[in-house]
């Protein structure tokens, strides 16, 4: 195991959870609005960090596994999910799907994005 590499992974989630939070604290009255903007802000940023950094790299870590994993997060999608279930599963269902749209979008958009285009230095 590469301590260094589990380093960035943990210095880059613990700013990535943070700022998770902030975003939280910032809409605090915005129900699941915080996680669907942090999974599709997250997931186009790791589209462009996929598309500019495609190796495993240390600095690939540390802002993808480290900063924007920890940004982004499943488990509090579900939960936000079965919590619209209880009072309007139909609401609760267009969060789903539209999160899963929205994400894939996202990731499309920033890795075309992200690519450098012929003739253009990166």
């Amino acid at each position: 195991m590469n301590l260094r590499r589990v380093f960035f992974v943990a210095l880059g989630g613990t700013v990535g959870t943070a700022a998770r939070l902030a975003l939280g604290l910032l809409l605090t009255d915005a129900g699941v609005l915080p996680v669907l903007i942090a999974n599709v802000v997250g997931a186009f940023l790791i589209g462009i960090l996929t598309a500019r950094l495609p190796h495993a790299t240390d600095l690939r870590l540390l802002l993808g596994t480290g900063v924007l994993g920890g940004f982004t997060t499943y488990s509090a999608f579900m939960t936000g999910t079965v919590q619209l279930w209880t009072d309007a599963p139909l609401a609760a269902l267009a969060y789903a799907a539209g999160s899963l749209v929205l994400g894939v979008a996202a990731v499309a958009l920033g890795l075309r994005l992200g690519r450098p285009r012929a003739g253009v230095a990166a």
